[in-house]
């Protein structure tokens, strides 16, 4: 079993900054094997890919962040954020944490709020 817990979540103006962290834990659990990820869901909408990068330390975005945001990965902490710049309105979301090796193990999320 995985445990993924989101913190970093808030209300931000557009244009502003937040940045997502996630930490990883389990039992049985090497956290360098596993791919990592985010993904959210505003309301209405079915939950969508945000990010993700592998275990070798490929990333993959979302085209509607690319450029914005930014995914990254720490081994040894076991944990992994999602650094996101320029927010607009429709990032307006619950941000979920993602971990899959054979399963796939989902966080609480974490809600992101881009309003003025």
């Amino acid at each position: 079993q995985v445990q993924l817990v989101e913190s970093g979540g808030g209300l931000v103006q557009p244009g502003g900054s937040l940045r997502l962290s996630c930490a990883a834990s389990g039992t049985i659990f090497t956290f360098s094997l596993y791919t990592m990820g985010w993904y959210r869901q505003a309301p209405g909408k079915q939950r969508e890919l945000v990010a993700i990068i592998i275990s070798g330390g490929t990333t993959n975005y979302a085209d509607s962040v690319l450029g914005r945001f930014t995914i990254s990965r720490d081994n040894a902490k076991k944990m992994v954020s999602l650094q996101m710049n320029s927010l607009k309105p429709e990032d307006t979301a619950v941000y979920y944490c993602y971990a899959r090796r054979i399963d796939a193990y989902w966080g609480q999320g974490t809600q992101v709020t881009v309003s003025s």
